[in-house]
């Protein structure tokens, strides 16, 4: 059966989470270092609009909600939900 566009998003997410996630340490959470990767390779454009490291450091912690210095895959989630409704409401459309 083919996939729904939802459905596929979905596996994108969990798969580019998975990805990342792997290449050092535990495999079900992004250490600091994973979650930096991601963002530069996943989500350049919003990296670039970060006027410098501190933000993006200030940024990356503020994911991580319960404080353990990893992002889950919860926090991944609340994450992408929470820039998606952030380019909904700039009526960015694809």
């Amino acid at each position: 059966a083919t996939m729904t566009q939802l459905e596929t998003a979905m596996a994108i997410l969990m798969k580019t989470f998975d990805t990342y996630a792997a290449v050092d340490g535990k495999k079900d959470s992004l250490s600091k270092s994973e979650t930096k990767t991601l963002l530069e390779k996943e989500l350049p454009s919003l990296l670039k609009g970060a006027k410098n490291p501190q933000e993006v450091d200030k940024f990356l912690k503020s994911l991580d909600f319960n404080g353990d210095s990893e992002v889950d895959f919860s926090e991944f989630v609340v994450l992408v939900a929470a820039l998606t409704c952030a380019c909904h409401d700039r009526g960015i459309k694809q």
